[in-house]
Parts: C-alpha cells; structure tokens; sequence
C-alpha cells in the first residue's frame, strides 16, 4: 500500500488500497469490480466527475457561462465509469455453458462481431470486428452466440491494446469453453491514427491469436483463414 493511498480520503485510493493488499494489479484493461464495495461506483463517478473538471479549467474552458460545457465533466465521469469502461468495474456477464452433448467435433466460427474499446495510449476509439473459431471435444462446454457478444464487449469496454485484447479474449473463452482449439481474429479502425498523429484515414489494424489445435494443424488454421476471407 502506498503512503499517498494511506491518507487520501477518496474512493479511488480506498479501492487502489484494497488492490495493492490483494497483491493484485489495476492495468487499465484489468477488471476490478471484486475490490468495489456497494455504493462506491456511485462515488468514484462522482470523484471522476471532479477531476474531469479540474482537467476542463486547465484547458481554459470556460464552464460556467458556455452553456455547451457546463455539465460536460458529469457526463464524461457517467460515459467513462459506466459506458465505455464499464467492464473494469462490473463483473462478467452471466453466461450458460452446456455440455456437448451430441460430441460436436467440427470447426465452428461466430462472427463478425462488432467491437467498440478506446486505446490505453490516447483514450481514442477503437471499432472493429472480431471472428472466433472453435474446434469442441466431447467434454467441451457450448454457450449460445449471444454470449459471445457479451463475454466479448465486456473485455473490450476497457482502454485496451488490440493485441493484448485479443490475448485476453482467448483467455477467456479458452476457460469457459475448454475446447481442442479456439481462434480469433480483429480487424479494426484505430482513431489515434485517424484523428491524431499521421491523421491517416486508411489504415486498418489486424491480428489474430491462434490456440491448442489451431496452433498445432495447419490446415485447420488454413480452413478457418479461408472461410473468413470467403465471407470478407
């Protein structure tokens, strides 16, 4: 625990506190909701709202006569803490495993899905697609195609890297399904290169992370490749 942690009053440094005592970390794409005790998200939106603010009079805007501004770090503090980052602070979204029953064996892919995240380095968005091929045993678990959306915006709706993202998703689904194999693949508009920067309106980033079987068979690798190119 830090000595600043041990005298600030805030929520923030009360939950810093609890993380660093558990020895684990708070990178911006971990999730922390199990060290937010009730009613402290309510509180730390309130303690993001006023620093938002001081951050708005550091850029000399003038937030009480600009009538567009005057509210406008209350409505940040709501967007970061409960939209766009909402999945550092809630715990995952329930989601029903089944048994395979009828021992599916064959390559399955469940895509494209639509992702929306912001990059750690400039809190810029990040929108693209994600593809996700799994190879089942008998003893995997099968969870319904709405549950991929969720399982997959709760781990994007924090500032991300794509590559580490897409790491984190495999993890993930590798530990709900326990398939032979899984395999996915982003596509993805980085709006730090569009807006910022080079300002290059182009450039797409894409990357895949390949795991068990898809790792192992080239071909399989090569199957899942071609159908997603087949489907473009």
């Amino acid at each position: 625990m830090s000595q600043d942690d041990l005298t600030d009053p805030s929520v923030s440094a009360r939950i810093r506190a609890r993380i660093r005592a558990a020895g684990a970390r708070f990178h911006a794409n971990d999730n922390i909701a199990g060290y937010i005790e009730e009613g402290e998200l309510d509180a730390l939106q309130a303690e993001v709202a006023t620093k938002l603010q001081g951050v708005l009079e550091s850029l000399v805007i003038d937030t009480t006569s600009d009538h567009n501004t005057q509210d406008t770090a209350r409505r940040v503090a709501k967007m970061f803490v409960r939209e766009v980052f909402h999945g550092r602070y809630r715990p995952a979204p329930p989601v029903t495993e089944f048994p395979n029953i009828e021992r599916l064996n064959e390559l399955m892919i469940v895509g494209p899905i639509t992702v929306r995240s912001a990059c750690s380095h400039h809190l810029c968005p990040i929108l693209g697609k994600v593809w996700v091929g799994v190879m089942p045993n008998e003893h995997s678990n099968l969870i319904g195609l709405s549950k991929y959306a969720r399982l997959i915006e709760w781990i994007m709706s924090r500032p991300q890297i794509q590559e580490e993202a897409v790491s984190q998703l495999a993890d993930t689904l590798m530990d709900r399904l326990q398939p032979d194999g899984l395999a996915i693949v982003m596509e993805a508009d980085h709006f730090c290169m569009h807006w910022r920067g080079v300002k290059d309106m182009e450039s797409k980033m894409i990357n895949s992370v390949m795991r068990g079987s898809f790792l192992r068979d080239a071909n399989l690798r090569r199957e899942f490749l071609a159908l997603l190119n087949n489907k473009g």
